[in-house]
């Protein structure tokens, strides 16, 4: 094995903690793994991780074996496409996180995405909470939201309304706010919350000046994902603030409603997230490209120069 595979191996070890996870990630037995990395640690003649029964973590030298195996398997990787024509087909595994609902909006298109690239696989990965980009292996993540100060580089997609609904029910237990002070009379909201956070279940609305402002209500439900917190909502357990896209065809069926459509809460941005590494596969380029303008309808296109 050379060195390239070596540095491939441990560094996808690196990133998963775990040689299994890595062996499953590179498609290779996990005894091939466990062989590269041993052959780079005495080629460097350092030890590169720690290895328990319950773990795999870098050392001090690993961490930098770490990031310089980055930089020289970017530049490898540079050179590869350097010369390569841009028909060229595209070949490996894409791995691409993102909410289920855009799961499903993009499924529906992705048949003849891969009939164009007959080579490529996909994995989607459906998920509204937080994951390590990095250590998990993913080439990139679609999230809809205010992002969290991170290292990795966003690529803006658009913007997403948000409309205030209930269900029939509810509105029919409650009475329906035709006014922001109603919501104070006994009116609840289903709570949204990942990644442990706690904060309280707030209404969020823009005030005459354009600023966010939020109300503070009770709550009986909380959830961690977005299906969740639709569900809650149409089975009558609180108000929900959700992107239009996903909720036309309740609406238009009665089985929401919106209301107090005066007091919107602020919409909410859509980006791709990638790490920030000087080269990006041109496999994710050009998926991000694709999607891009697929969720652009999604995005309601409010934001038609964000990139």
């Amino acid at each position: 094995m050379d060195a390239l595979d070596q540095m491939r191996a441990f560094v996808r070890v690196a990133e998963q903690a775990s040689f299994t996870r890595a062996a499953q990630a590179l498609g290779w037995p996990r005894a091939t793994v466990t062989l590269a990395v041993q052959g780079l640690e005495a080629r460097l003649g350092t030890q590169l991780l720690h290895r328990t029964t319950r773990r795999v973590h870098l050392t001090e030298d690993g961490q930098s074996a770490y990031e310089r195996c980055l930089e020289l398997l970017d530049g490898v990787d540079d050179l590869g496409t350097l010369f390569r024509p841009a028909t060229a087909p595209l070949t490996g595994r894409l791995r691409v996180d993102m909410p289920s609902a855009l799961v499903v909006r993009l499924l529906s298109h992705l048949p003849e995405f891969l009939r164009q690239h007959p080579d490529l696989q996909v994995e989607f990965s459906a998920n509204d909470q937080r994951v390590d980009l990095v250590r998990e292996g993913f080439d990139c993540l679609i999230r809809v939201g205010h992002l969290q100060d991170s290292a990795l580089v966003a690529r803006p997609i658009g913007q997403v309304r948000q409309l205030n609904v209930a269900s029939p029910a509810y509105l029919a237990d409650h009475g329906t706010p035709r006014q922001l002070d109603d919501l104070r009379r006994g009116h609840c909201l289903v709570r949204y919350a990942v990644g442990g956070h706690h904060r309280p279940a707030s209404f969020e609305y823009l005030d005459a000046q354009g600023q966010t402002q939020e109300l503070t209500l009770s709550h009986q439900l909380t959830v961690n994902s977005a299906d969740a917190y639709q569900a809650g909502c149409l089975a009558g357990l609180g108000i929900i603030q959700a992107p239009e896209s996903g909720l036309r065809a309740l609406l238009e069926s009665g089985r929401l409603v919106e209301i107090l459509p005066e007091w919107r809460a602020p919409s909410m941005p859509v980006n791709f997230l990638y790490a920030s590494r000087r080269h990006l596969p041109r496999r994710v380029q050009l998926f991000m490209d694709w999607a891009g303008e697929i969720l652009a309808s999604f995005a309601n296109r409010i934001d038609n120069d964000s990139y």
